[in-house]
């Protein structure tokens, strides 16, 4: 079975047994977490979208807290001595995905 998920603002295409990471969510390593956001399945050819969607996506926390690769905003004004740096390192939730129900 496949499903569309939303979680955070973003969508994922998971599976049963598939980890990925996602944006932070609350939660420690071990925990079990339900997204009831979901926006499409695929049983075997059979596919419903829309509000004929009554699934739930299970999911277990593996890593708690990720930091992803650094992104850095440089700004510069030529000729002024005017630079700025900024940078951050967004946090990601590494997830496993046991049921879809």
């Amino acid at each position: 079975m496949l499903a569309v998920v939303k979680i955070a603002g973003q969508q994922f295409k998971v599976k049963a047994g598939d980890s990925l990471y996602v944006p932070h969510i609350a939660g420690s390593t071990g925990d079990t977490v339900e997204f009831a956001e979901v926006l499409m399945t695929d049983n075997n050819g059979t596919v419903k979208t829309g509000a004929d969607v009554k699934a739930k996506v299970t999911v277990e926390i593996i890593s708690d807290l990720v930091k992803g690769e650094k992104v850095i905003a440089f700004k510069m004004k030529r000729r002024k001595g005017f630079r700025k740096l900024h940078g951050h390192r967004t946090q990601y939730t590494r997830i496993k995905v046991t049921a879809i129900a």
